[in-house]
């Protein structure tokens, strides 16, 4: 998370981003985001971390289901009893002096870890690249999440950063889980895994183009899709993805666009968007 100067209403909608990039599914995903790292001199990190601590203690609880899970975050309690407990999900501060097992670890369960480094600008992302090619076990996806005016502030160094991440999908400004909803695109680790070091897994699927030896599929997003304001605490106009777990029409609206996906027909879209905008 590069940092910048955000609204409030930016600081909400980021935290239910990263919310939804941990607890989709309720943890039970391959492409979950377990690895946060933000910025010791960003100045609203503590401000961004109550709004995802918000997010977190507001969401209906669910309990990690998937086999296995609970011994996982029995694991994750273990090695970090300071974790925050928050609706029967883990948020875990990781820092030098703590165990540095969730950066290694893949806890497939309700567990979310963040990090800091220090910089701003293009020197905190060249170092959080460096961290996740480096420290970080997996190379499925990374997502990044960078205000408008901070990516163009960085220019040609922004995209040098990105060529140098090492991760099979990267997705800016949205969850990188999505690359594997596109059919076009490749899907798989980044290259270079063996039989020896299987890692994040060899090769791709989907590929619908049939790219030759792809490397990587980069997808980019809006900062937020919609300008918002806040009332008592909540978007007044909050046509929020579907996926997000946050989203209180989730259900119905995907019903309709799989309806849609099934039987195309201009008839259909004003429904979907009624169900998406409808609080």
């Amino acid at each position: 998370m590069v940092p910048g100067r955000w609204s409030k209403a930016d600081l909400r909608y980021q935290a239910e981003h990263v919310a939804t990039q941990r607890l989709h599914n309720a943890g039970h995903n391959c492409i979950s985001g377990q690895a946060l790292i933000l910025s010791s001199d960003w100045d609203q990190r503590a401000e961004f971390l109550d709004a995802l601590r918000d997010v977190l203690d507001k969401l209906p609880g669910r309990a990690p289901w998937y086999p296995g899970s609970d011994r996982k975050m029995a694991l994750a309690e273990h090695a970090y009893p300071a974790a925050e407990r928050h609706s029967g999900r883990l948020l875990v501060e990781v820092d030098e002096s703590a165990s540095q097992e969730l950066f290694t670890t893949e806890y497939f369960a309700p567990v979310l870890g963040h990090t800091a480094l220090p910089g701003t600008g293009t020197g905190f992302l060249r170092a959080a690249v460096t961290f996740a090619n480096e420290r970080l076990v997996g190379t499925l996806g990374a997502s990044l999440i960078v205000a408008p005016a901070d990516r163009a502030a960085m220019g040609r160094d922004f995209d040098e950063a990105i060529a140098e991440l090492r991760y099979g999908t990267i997705g800016i400004n949205v969850w990188s889980a999505m690359g594997f909803l596109v059919a076009g695109l490749p899907w798989g680790a980044y290259p270079g895994h063996t039989l020896d070091a299987v890692g994040s897994g060899i090769g791709v699927v989907h590929n619908a183009y049939l790219v030759d030896g792809p490397e990587r599929a980069v997808l980019s997003g809006p900062f937020r899709p919609f300008p918002r304001t806040m009332v008592n605490g909540e978007f007044a106009l909050s046509p929020k993805p579907s996926w997000f777990v946050t989203a209180k029409n989730a259900a119905r609206t995907s019903r309709k666009l799989t309806g849609y996906a099934g039987q195309p027909s201009w008839l259909r879209l004003p429904g979907i968007v009624a169900s998406a905008f409808r609080v």
